[in-house]
C-alpha cells in the first residue's frame, strides 16, 4: 500500500496471514518468489517488495528481513523474478533504468540504459532468455539476457505505458498504457498485431492466464477489469464490482483465480462462476 505496509492474504478463506512493515515510503511492487508455496522454509525467500525509498527488499514467509537491493537513483516502480534461476531479480525504476540483481548475495549483476523516461514495468520470456520493459516514454523494449542488448523496440503507443506481460506461448507480448489500448505483439513478425480498444481510461495491467495463455486480463482506471480471449482478442468478460480505480491485477499459477486491488481500498478475487465468483477483501 501506499503506507509502506504489505499484507498477504490467504484465498480463497480470505484470511490475513502476515503484515510486513515494509518501507517507510510507499510500496509500488510487490512479488512472490517462485519457490514461494504453503510449504516454504520459515526462513527462506518468500516475497520481494519495491518502494519509492529506491530500494527493493526481500522477506522470509515470517516476515523477517533477509536483505535489501540498493542502487537506483529514484523511486522504484515494479519488479519481477527471473523465472527459472529465481536467484535473480530484476527492478525497474523513475532513474530511467531497470537493474538485475543476485538475492543470494545483494548484488547488482546488470544494469539496463534505453528508455529516455521513467522504467514502469519489466517482465521475463517464460524461457528466461529475454525481458521485456515499458516506460513512460510510451515505448516497450524486449532485451536479450544473454548479450545483455535491446534487440527489439515496441513503438505504437501514444502516451506512457504501465504494463508489459509475455504470452506462455513465448511469442507474444501485450502492453498496456495510457493512450487506453493494450497492444499486442507478435515477436516472429516484430511487429504490433492487435490494437484492443480495451478501456475508456489508462491501462495499468495486463496478464497472460499463466498455464497456456488461454485468456487475457486488462486492469484499467475506468474501475474495470476485462478477460479477453487469446484466439481472437474478443471480450469475453468483463469484471465490474470496483468503485474506483483498478490499480494492479494478477493471476494465480494455475490460471483459474484472479486478483484485482483498486483504490477504492479492497482486493477483490474472482473464480470461475463454477466454482465462487467472487470473494473480497475489505482492507483496513
Amino acid at each position: 500500500s501506499w503506507s509502506g505496509v504489505c499484507k498477504i492474504w490467504s484465498v480463497p478463506s480470505a484470511r490475513k496471514r502476515l503484515v510486513l512493515r515494509a518501507h517507510d515510503e510507499r510500496v509500488t511492487g510487490v512479488t512472490f518468489h517462485p519457490g514461494a508455496s504453503e510449504n516454504s522454509e520459515s526462513d527462506s525467500l518468500y516475497i520481494a517488495t519495491a518502494s519509492a525509498d529506491k530500494t527493493a527488499r526481500l522477506w522470509s514467509k515470517q516476515g523477517k528481513l533477509l536483505g535489501s537491493l540498493c542502487g537506483h537513483e529514484d523511486r522504484l516502480a515494479r519488479l519481477s523474478f527471473h523465472p527459472h534461476l529465481p536467484s535473480l531479480l530484476a527492478t525497474c525504476s523513475f532513474d530511467r533504468t531497470w537493474r538485475l540483481w543476485d538475492v543470494v548475495t545483494l548484488q547488482e549483476v546488470l544494469l539496463q540504459e534505453g528508455h529516455s523516461r521513467p522504467v514502469y514495468d519489466v517482465a521475463f520470456h517464460p524461457d528466461g532468455s529475454l525481458a521485456g520493459t515499458v516506460g513512460l516514454d510510451t515505448h516497450g523494449r524486449i532485451w536479450d539476457l544473454r548479450v545483455g542488448r535491446n534487440i527489439l523496440t515496441l513503438s505504437g503507443h501514444v502516451k506512457q505505458c504501465l504494463s508489459i506481460n509475455f504470452s506462455p506461448n513465448g511469442y507474444h507480448v501485450a502492453t498496456g498504457s495510457d493512450d487506453h489500448t493494450c497492444r499486442i505483439w507478435d515477436l516472429r513478425k516484430k511487429k504490433s498485431l492487435y490494437t484492443i480498444p480495451a478501456h475508456s481510461k489508462l491501462i495499468s495491467q495486463v496478464r497472460f492466464e499463466p498455464v497456456d495463455g488461454q485468456y487475457l486480463l486488462t486492469a484499467s482506471y475506468d474501475n474495470t477489469a476485462k478477460i479477453w480471449s487469446s484466439k481472437d482478442f474478443k471480450m469475453v468478460k468483463t469484471m465490474s464490482g470496483h468503485e474506483n480505480k483498478v490499480m494492479g491485477a494478477d493471476i494465480a499459477r494455475g490460471g483459474e483465480v484472479a486478483a484485482t486491488v483498486s483504490y477504492d481500498r479492497t482486493v477483490k478475487i474472482w473464480m470461475p462462476e463454477t466454482k465462487r465468483e467472487e470473494d473480497e477483501l475489505m482492507i483496513p
